[in-house]
Parts: structure tokens; sequence; C-alpha cells
């Protein structure tokens, strides 16, 4: 839900994205990770040049039409919950401002938590181009962040995911919460697909144990 825009108040229609130019994309190289902190998370992309930024997107369009021109257009909140829902997105290819929505945009943070940074960014860049179309998405195995890792470092990893899975297991472990765990292990077994085999034990155990006692 990262990718969520909030609406304006009083008003049922979506916020309109900033105006062409509101950035000032001369700082920007071709294949430069941006970043943009959303509320919750981080929203991730990479800087093709020529004010276009790949990065990838929940989007129930792809899944169900082929218009190219009905998908280019800038994903709604409907359209991104549906496919979050459907496991569906694509890597596109928007402006700017389109990307980042009005948000504040950090380029090459990640870089500090790579010891090697591995690719340049021509290659970056160009794996990135490759990468545009349809694909899977999955908020812990998919999503923007996975993207632009590959891209950049050669390696698909997710801060944010690992960092989420951490706090999910600290609630498990604690037994003053583990109902609420296992509501939270059925939500997300619900919502994300099936979890990994070793990580179901961890779900389920302490539930067990709950009951026992």
């Amino acid at each position: 839900l990262v990718h969520i825009r909030p609406l304006p108040a009083g008003s049922g229609a979506e916020t309109p994205p900033p105006a062409p130019g509101y950035y000032d994309t001369s700082c920007f190289k071709r294949g430069d990770l941006l970043e943009v902190p959303r509320t919750l998370f981080i929203h991730f992309g990479i800087y093709l040049g020529e004010n276009r930024v790949a990065h990838l997107m929940p989007d129930i369009l792809p899944s169900i039409t082929g218009d190219r021109q009905q998908i280019q257009q800038v994903v709604t909140n409907k359209r991104l919950i549906l496919g979050v829902l459907a496991k569906s997105a694509s890597v596109r290819v928007d402006t700017v401002e389109d990307f980042a929505y009005g948000g504040s945009i950090l380029v090459n943070h990640m870089d500090r938590l790579f010891e090697d940074q591995g690719r340049g960014n021509e290659e970056a860049a160009r794996r990135a181009e490759k990468l545009v179309g349809t694909t899977a998405y999955s908020l812990l195995w998919n999503n923007c962040e996975h993207f632009v890792t590959y891209c950049r470092y050669g390696a698909s990893v997710s801060f944010q995911t690992d960092k989420f899975c951490e706090t999910v297991k600290m609630i498990i472990r604690d037994q003053r919460s583990v109902l609420a765990s296992v509501l939270v292990g059925l939500a997300s077994i619900a919502c994300l697909g099936v979890a990994p085999s070793t990580t179901l034990p961890t779900i389920f155990i302490p539930f067990f144990l709950w009951m026992a006692g």
C-alpha cells in the first residue's frame, strides 16, 4: 500500500500529480536510484534520463487488457489495490512527477548499504529498460525495492521486507500476543499467498502452545 495516494480533504477525486518541471532533474544521472519516502514505506525507481523513471507498481490492468495506451495512464488507487490482491504488476516508465507524486526524492541513498556498488549507472538503466512490462507482484518477494536493487546492485533484496518480517517474528514470540500473531499470519497467507513451509511452524506452534496452556 506504499503507493496509495491520499485524497484531498472534502474531495472524492485523487490528488493530481505535480505539473511538469516541478522537480529539478539536472542533478539526476541515468541509472541513478531514486527513493521517495512515504508515510510508512519508501517507493523506488531507476532514473532513465530525459525526465523518465522506471519503477515497479502493482496494477490490475496488465492482467485484463493489452491496451497499452490505457495501461500507461497514471495508476489509480483502485487499480493499485486490485493489483496487490491479484498479485499483478508492471515495470513502467513514468515522468519524475508521476513517479514521485509530490514527495521528496533521495538520490542513490541506498548506496551506503552496499559495500560493492556493483553495476555502473548505464548498466543499471539498461537492466531496468529490459524489465519494462508485465510482471508478478508480491509485497514480500517482488516489490519495487527488489526491482531497483537487482538493477543497480545485482542482488534482488528488500530491506523494508526484512524489517517487516522481523517485526512479525517479534510479535509472534511475544506470548501475550499469540492470538494476534496467528491472525496476522493467516491474513498474510490469504493476501500474499502460501507462506514458505519454514515459516508455517513459526506461525502456528506458538498458537498450539497457547491453546495447550
